[in-house]
């Protein structure tokens, strides 16, 4: 089975405060669901249109495992409390 990769982008964050909230709910019910946190951090570098934004890279074992952990109760907590203090683009694909 194919590894799979939450990838975060943020495009703007709106209000610090909600962010360090959904932060301290975010990385334990993401790390409970089994991802495994490969870089966070603002980009060294970007192109083609890339904003210099926050990005965050996470491991799953499968895409069924981030799905999972996506819609778990302890995740959809810590977005509740984020709410409206990020824009974010978030997407989980499949390793090859």
């Amino acid at each position: 089975m194919a590894k799979a990769y939450w990838v975060s982008a943020y495009r703007s964050v709106k209000d610090a405060d909600k962010l360090a909230a959904y932060a301290k709910l975010a990385g334990p019910a993401i790390t409970a669901g089994g991802g495994r946190f490969l870089a966070r951090g603002v980009p060294a570098k970007t192109y083609e249109s890339g904003l210099a934004q926050r990005t965050v890279l996470i491991e799953f074992d499968s895409v069924e495992q981030a799905t999972a952990t996506h819609d778990s109760p302890d995740y959809q907590a810590a977005l509740a409390a984020l709410g409206d203090g990020a824009e974010r683009d978030l997407r989980i694909i499949e390793g090859v």
